[in-house]
């Protein structure tokens, strides 16, 4: 166990009845979680997590869907494969590209997405690029990348450093991380209103062990610099809305409501928008599960039809 993780709450069960499974995408492996025989849902996790920011949620979906919870490109126990100047193999084209290849592998043609934070924006990119293939996708906690950037002010940044720190050229806020990986991890999970709560032992134990390494610091600070360019250009080309159903969640404590509209931003970018504030803040899957599944439930049982 990692020693910043001894003084947190151990969950009662920990993704009970999941399996842990390595795919081999043509760029490296994609480590994922993986339970249940319905229709599939893809839940795709934030920074600076891994997979098992689902372990409140994810088992109670697996009694209606098959869930699979992959760590993304950069994270966790998955590739995180060397950059280039334009940040393209950070992309959120490149990070959905893995798990589009993962749910080919897994015989699922269209399928469900729940995401948090960046997963939202891996999860946004997938649905802009392969409209197929997402039947319905839902967001905790984000709106769209480049709106957020355009209509972000001081109030925000002061509260999101991260958003800009990040995006430096390496190796500056690599450095500095690295010098106490923990120290950084927990300063800044730990900032909301919630403080350290909602992270449980198993899962805050996973975080810090994987996010200690030079390679998944370079890869999340490359996540951040590739959301500040090449994902912007990416999103200014695009022509059409999504046209699936968008269910966007955000915390009531959380950046989000205090500095957006979330589902006027979502609309500039989707035509079937619809979502509330929950209680909570950034990390509401695992503050507040039960009202993430309250949401979550409903709105995937109307869809899942199509699967």
């Amino acid at each position: 166990m990692h020693p910043g993780a001894q003084s947190a709450v151990p969950a009662a069960t920990f993704f009970e009845g999941f399996e842990e499974r390595i795919f081999q995408t043509a760029d490296g492996p994609v480590f994922y979680r993986i339970a249940g025989s319905g229709p599939p849902l893809l839940l795709l996790h934030g920074y600076p997590q891994t997979s098992a920011m689902w372990h409140a949620v994810a088992p109670e979906l697996a009694k209606t869907y098959q869930v699979i919870c992959p760590d993304l490109r950069g994270y966790g126990r998955s590739l995180k494969p060397a950059t280039d100047s334009q940040h393209a193999p950070y992309s959120k084209r490149a990070m959905a590209g893995d798990v589009l290849q993962l749910m080919d592998d897994l015989g699922h043609e269209r399928f469900l997405i729940g995401a948090h934070d960046r997963g939202g924006r891996v999860a946004h990119r997938l649905a802009a690029d392969h409209p197929d293939r997402v039947i319905a996708l839902s967001t905790l906690d984000i709106a769209p990348t480049r709106e957020m950037y355009r209509d972000a002010d001081s109030g925000f940044a002061h509260t999101y450093w991260h958003w800009y720190w990040l995006t430096l050229p390496h190796p500056f806020p690599e450095r500095l991380i690295e010098a106490d990986p923990a120290y950084y991890w927990l300063h800044k999970c730990g900032a909301g209103k919630a403080g350290l709560s909602p992270f449980l032992q198993q899962a805050l134990d996973e975080y810090l062990t994987c996010f200690v390494t030079p390679a998944a610091i370079h890869g999340a600070c490359e996540d951040y610099r590739a959301a500040a360019t090449i994902d912007i250009a990416h999103d200014d080309a695009d022509t059409s809305l999504l046209s699936m159903p968008l269910l966007a969640l955000w915390g009531m404590d959380g950046a989000i409501e205090a500095h957006f509209d979330c589902l006027k931003l979502w609309r500039e970018r989707a035509v079937n928008v619809q979502g509330r504030a929950l209680p909570g803040g950034h990390y509401l899957a695992e503050e507040h599960p039960k009202d993430v599944l309250a949401a979550w439930l409903p709105f995937f049982a109307e869809h899942s039809a199509k699967a």
